[in-house]
């Protein structure tokens, strides 16, 4: 009898030591960022139906499961799939079929990117485009329509500037619009010429008295040129991102293509929304699926600072104005009230000190349990001393988007002074703080690659180097911030940090592999670095292995 018993066990241990579990998918042989509370780094994780199931050793891994797909990484970095906390989808698509103009050095190189793409596509009834950036040219004037018209007298033109808080048209634009008269537009500007008359170009809310007139785009143009997008984010490392201000056709669009898989990554899209009109959209429910989630409400307190939209407590120190609120204070006091008697989250752009303030201010006004309601303020560009201790205050989370910080770097300076500058692109600060940073691009106004934010965010300086010692280096973060910032901390700022952000058991299995390891190499070599393979749920949707001699 204790014979049998002994057999029976011994066949047992053996079953257990030599039997797999069948999984779907086995990394190994990497160095693992797991970006988990302790910052460890492991070697092997496997993943079963989209979820990582087990991360350890490249032995035990190996040892305990069977995979219909096992990668050697070869020791390749491996880590969260990368989270971008600010981002405009649509935006970046439209780029896809409208003129890029980023990048532009002047106006008469504006002309000629517009002339190639009118003699490519003389069936367009507008040309529309957008990237433009006076603060690139010999003279940093901006723009008029007297160019466009010159060479573009019959079809109306609408170009953005790079920040989308201005825009540039010709007279057949305003000829369309109606719009042969300057007056005053409540969180906008109407720039007027020698005459008085409407000189072509429109700032914030006077953008849209053109912009309605625009074509619309139908849904299989829509879908071609999201999934173009989409592409273009997978081959950079990006599983999810937060589109930061959608209509309601847009998020229309999205509820038709997730529901149909017709895209993959993690969109956590935000309500575009007016400060009068938050009533019709606090009664809806919050809407949340695998892929895309809509939960939160996103207002514009401000403009931006290249175009002088910002509002600021003092005149800007290069022009005698303070810019302005897009709205008026009691109507985001009246809005700020309802929402948070809402299930949205609430996320507000907001540039300047002055716009910073009121909406600090206006949170801690109207929040109970503010750490659970997790509300935002986007950019968080311009704060003045004594408001940073209000992040902490009201437990406000600071979206920031470090990019920002080195494409500005030029000029913000001249609009801002010496001393009030101390106070802006202040990331440091602000996560000392918080405790936590989101971090994003702000593409398409910024480059879509992460790479390039934490590239700015630890090193302070352009794709060149500059300036040398990193502009206001005392905010600089640390690689293991940036990191967090753009994965767990992300994630977190959407209330999901407990099924991704990060590669622990029983989170989704999103993750890149890239060629070099961000976390040790030069800060030079940051933003040449490649993508090896971008994951979500298990599933590759970029690879870049055939191509790298390094793989197998």
């Amino acid at each position: 009898m204790k014979y049998t018993f002994f057999i029976l066990l011994v066949a047992f241990l053996f079953t257990r030591c030599t039997s797999n579990t069948e999984v779907d998918l086995i990394v190994y042989n990497a160095k693992i960022y797991s970006v988990d509370s302790t910052f460890s780094i492991k070697e092997a994780f496997a993943v079963k139906n989209g979820i990582f199931i087990d991360i350890g050793s490249s032995k035990d891994i190996l040892r305990r499961y069977k995979a219909k797909e096992t990668i050697d990484a070869n020791l390749s970095p491996v880590y969260p799939g990368f989270y971008d906390a600010h981002a405009h989808y649509f935006d970046l698509a439209n780029l896809f079929q409208e003129v890029d103009l980023n990048g532009a050095k002047s106006m008469d190189e504006i002309v000629d990117r517009l002339k190639k793409y009118r003699n490519t596509h003389p069936d367009k009834k507008w040309i529309v485009g957008g990237g433009w950036d006076q603060n690139l040219w010999a003279n940093k004037a901006f723009p008029t329509k007297d160019s466009l018209d010159k060479y573009f007298p019959d079809i109306p033109i609408y170009l953005l500037r790079v920040d989308y808080h201005a825009a540039l048209v010709n007279s057949a634009a305003l000829r369309t619009a109606h719009l042969d008269s300057v007056y005053d537009v409540q969180g906008g500007l109407i720039s007027k010429d020698t005459n008085g008359k409407p000189d072509g170009l429109l700032i914030d809310n006077a953008m849209t008295l053109v912009s309605k007139h625009l074509p619309k785009y139908d849904e299989s143009n829509t879908l071609k040129i999201l999934q173009q997008a989409q592409d273009s984010l997978f081959a950079v490392g990006l599983t999810s991102i937060v589109d930061a201000g959608l209509t309601d056709e847009q998020i229309d669009f999205l509820k038709t293509f997730y529901s149909k898989n017709l895209l993959k990554i993690r969109d956590y899209a935000m309500i575009l929304a007016e400060p009068t009109q938050v009533d019709r959209y606090i009664k809806e429910d919050p809407f949340d699926s695998d892929r895309l989630t809509i939960k939160s409400i996103k207002l514009l307190a401000d403009g931006a600072l290249g175009s002088r939209g910002a509002c600021l407590l003092e005149d800007y120190h290069d022009a005698q104005t303070k810019g302005f609120l897009l709205h008026t204070a009691q109507q985001f006091d009246d809005a700020i009230k309802k929402l948070a008697d809402s299930k949205f989250q609430v996320n507000i752009h907001a540039i300047g000190d002055s716009a910073n303030r009121l909406i600090l201010d206006l949170y801690g006004k109207y929040l109970s349990d503010n750490k659970a309601r997790r509300w935002r303020i986007e950019h968080a560009q311009i704060i003045a001393a004594n408001d940073f201790a209000k992040f902490n205050t009201f437990q406000i989370i600071p979206s920031i988007q470090p990019t920002h910080a080195t494409s500005d770097m030029y000029w913000a300076t001249q609009r801002l002074g010496e001393e009030r500058i101390k106070g802006a692109y202040a990331y440091k600060d602000l996560l000392k703080q918080y405790g936590k940073v989101a971090i994003g691009s702000d593409f398409p106004i910024e480059h879509f690659n992460p790479l390039y934010g934490f590239h700015a965010a630890v090193a302070r300086v352009d794709k060149e180097g500059f300036p040398l010692g990193g502009f206001q280096f005392e905010n600089a973060l640390s690689r293991e911030e940036a990191l967090r910032g753009m994965t767990i901390w992300a994630a977190y700022s959407c209330f999901q940090e407990k099924k991704r952000g990060s590669i622990e058991k029983g989170k989704d299995a999103d993750f890149v592999i890239l060629e070099k390891d961000i976390m040790e190499i030069p800060a030079e070599e940051l933003r040449k670095v490649k993508t090896l393979r971008t994951v979500i749920a298990g599933e590759t949707v970029f690879t870049n292995i055939n191509n790298n001699k390094k793989w197998r």
